[in-house]
């Protein structure tokens, strides 16, 4: 079992960076393979991007796949999303989550998610 830390959102205007980081308070994040997802006002939950155990084959969302990236280091139990060129429409709650499975974009093979972190991106 594991449970999950995000931290990193704020306010940033468009065209901006942020990393998020999520780290694992209890238990081994290493473990498991990790995502980001995120979930705007009114719309579904929806992949950002995945990453798995050994660190390789990241995924990326389209919406996101040229200015984002998700790396970690299971040394410190963490993983990160760096995000640039943010854009008002990535304004969300971005999750962590981690799966047994593999990494991959399907929220429901997720065991386990952290409580978000907000990004808002101004205009």
């Amino acid at each position: 079992q594991v449970q999950l830390v995000e931290s990193g959102g704020g306010l940033v205007q468009a065209g901006g960076s942020l990393r998020l980081s999520c780290t694992a308070s209890r238990g081994t994040l290493s473990d498991y393979a990790a995502a980001w997802f995120r979930q705007a006002p009114g719309k579904a939950r929806e992949f950002v991007a995945s990453i798995s155990r050994s660190g390789g084959s990241p995924d990326y969302a389209d919406s996101v796949k040229g200015r984002s990236t998700i790396f970690r280091d299971n040394a410190a139990n963490a993983v990160f999303l760096q995000m640039h060129s943010l854009k008002p429409e990535g304004t969300a709650v971005y999750y962590c989550a981690a799966a047994m499975a593999g990494a991959l974009s399907c929220g429901t093979e997720y065991d386990y998610w952290g409580q978000g972190t907000q990004v808002t991106v101004s205009t």
